[in-house]
């Protein structure tokens, strides 16, 4: 099954709104596409100022798992929520089920 680990990082200064958004678009997320579930985590510490978040998304319902169309709804909604309060890029990385 594909799953979705994507980091990325923000400003202490930013940590509040960011967890909030991001909150708010993975639940939008999970309205849209069935059985989503979704993840928001971040490291305990900062680092130069700087936390790093990692979302997590898998869709256990599928065979498949996180297929590339919803990669792609996901980034999108990305794009528009967290961009602003985003200091550098996001990272996406997939991963896939080898046993469980």
């Amino acid at each position: 099954m594909r799953e979705l680990f994507i980091y990325y990082r923000t400003t202490l200064a930013d940590s509040t709104v960011l967890q909030a958004t991001a909150l708010a678009m993975q639940a939008r997320l999970q309205a849209q596409h069935t059985g989503l579930n979704t993840r928001l985590l971040r490291r305990p510490e900062a680092a130069n100022g700087l936390l790093t978040w990692m979302e997590i998304y898998d869709l256990p319902a599928s065979p498949t798992g996180v297929s590339e169309s919803l990669q792609r709804d996901i980034e999108t909604a990305a794009l528009a929520a967290l961009t602003p309060l985003l200091a550098g890029p996001r990272h996406t990385e997939v991963f896939v089920t080898c046993a469980s």
